[in-house]
C-alpha cells in the first residue's frame, strides 16, 4: 500500500491540480494535503488499498506496476468522489480524525468537488492513451454506476423496518464490492489483459470489498474513535441497517426481538428525537445486536468472503510474488482496526 501511494499521489495530486480555483483548494483539503487555512500538512490520506490493487493488476498481466498508476489514480479519484458526498448525505461531520469537506467548506462546495473528482477520473483512464484505455474506462463506468446504486440503496434501508441479509450484501457488493473489483483488474486490462484474467482478478476484489465491509460495518459500530476517526456507535447513530444490525435482526430469541421492537420505533423517529439519544441508549442497542449474534456473524462473513477472494486466484498464471502480495492485501483487510 505504501508503494501504491508512492507511485500514485504524485499522478493524482496532477489531476487535481487542474480544478478550477476554489475547487483545487477544497479537494487537497479532503485528500489531506493542507488545513482548512491552506497550510501543507501531513494528515491521513486514507489506506491506498485500491491503488495498491490496481498497480498489482498490471503486474498480475506481467506488466510493470506504472502501468497501472492511470487506473490506481480514476480508483481513487472516484472513491473520494463518493465519500464527499456519503460525508454530506449521512451528516458526518468527521473523518480521518479531521472535519470533513462540507462541514469546513459548506455543502455546495463538497457536491461540486465531489462531481469534477468524477469526471476527472474518466479524463485520467482516457488520456492513457493505450489501444485499452476505452475497455478500462466501461469497467470503471460500470462500477461507478454500481457504487452509486448501492449508496441508494443504503440511504433507502435506513428507513425501512426490515432488510434481508441477502439485500444487505447485495447493497454492499455495489456499494464497495464494485469498486475494489475493478481496482482489481483495471491495471490488467490497461496492461493488455485478456477479460478472463480481468474478469477473475475482478471476482478477487469483489469478494474481497465484501470483506472489507464487513469490518467496517464492525468498526461502524464497537469500532474505537481514537483509531477510526468516527464517533462511538457511529452506525447506530444513523440508523443503518449494516451485516450486524440485519444479522441480529434475523436471529430468534429474546435479544433479537427486544431489538426488534426498538429499531422498528427508532425508524419512525424524527431526525430530531433521534440526535437527542444518548450513549447508554446506542450501548444498550450494540449489546443486544452482539447477544443475538450480530457481532459474532459478520466476524465470520469477513473471514468467508476472505476465503472467496483468494480462492478467485486459484490456477491464475501470474508471478509468485504479485500472488503473495494480493494475499497480504486480502489478509490486511481482515485485520484492520480503522
Amino acid at each position: 500500500m505504501e508503494r501504491g501511494r508512492a507511485l500514485a499521489a504524485p499522478a493524482l495530486r496532477t489531476a487535481v491540480d487542474r480544478l478550477a480555483p476554489p475547487m483545487d483548494t477544497v479537494a487537497a483539503y479532503h485528500f489531506g494535503w493542507i488545513d482548512a487555512h491552506g497550510r501543507p500538512t501531513e494528515a491521513d490520506s486514507g489506506k491506498a488499498v485500491r491503488p495498491a490493487l490496481a498497480l498489482l493488476s498490471a503486474e498480475a498481466a506481467g506488466a510493470p506496476a506504472e502501468v497501472g498508476v492511470p487506473g490506481a489514480v480514476a480508483v481513487e479519484l472516484v472513491h473520494n468522489f463518493s465519500l464527499l458526498h456519503d460525508d454530506l448525505m449521512d451528516g458526518d461531520e468527521q473523518r480521518r480524525h479531521r472535519d470533513t469537506v462540507w462541514k469546513v467548506h459548506g455543502p455546495a462546495q463538497a457536491i461540486l468537488v465531489g462531481d469534477a473528482l468524477f469526471a476527472l477520473a474518466v479524463e485520467v483512464i482516457l488520456e492513457g492513451g493505450t489501444e485499452h484505455a476505452a475497455r478500462a474506462a466501461r469497467r470503471l463506468a460500470a462500477a461507478s454506476r454500481k457504487l452509486v446504486d448501492g449508496q441508494a440503496q443504503d440511504i433507502a434501508f435506513e428507513h425501512r423496518e426490515r432488510v434481508s441479509v441477502a439485500e444487505c450484501l447485495e447493497m454492499e457488493g455495489n456499494k464497495t464490492g464494485a469498486l475494489l473489483a475493478c481496482a482489481a483488474g483495471i491495471g490488467a486490462v490497461i496492461g493488455g489483459a485478456d477479460d478472463a484474467l480481468a474478469d477473475a482478478l475482478e471476482t478477487y476484489g469483489h469478494h474481497l470489498g465484501l470483506a472489507f465491509q464487513a469490518v467496517d460495518d464492525l468498526l461502524g459500530i464497537w469500532g474505537d474513535p481514537a483509531t477510526t476517526g468516527k464517533l462511538t456507535w457511529s452506525d447506530l447513530r444513523q440508523r443503518k441497517k449494516s451485516l450486524p444490525v440485519v444479522a441480529a435482526l434475523a436471529a430468534e430469541g429474546p435479544a433479537a426481538e427486544r431489538l426488534t421492537a426498538l429499531l422498528t420505533a427508532d425508524a419512525k423517529k424524527s431526525a430530531e428525537e433521534f440526535e437527542d439519544f444518548d450513549e447508554a441508549e446506542f450501548a444498550t442497542r450494540a449489546a443486544l445486536i452482539e447477544e443475538a449474534g450480530g457481532r459474532s456473524w459478520t466476524e465470520e462473513e469477513a473471514r468467508r468472503q476472505h476465503r472467496t477472494a483468494l480462492a478467485a486466484l486459484d490456477g491464475l498464471d501470474m508471478p509468485g510474488g504479485v500472488r503473495d502480495q494480493l494475499t497480504a492485501l486480502a489478509d490486511f483487510v481482515v485485520v484492520r482496526r480503522k
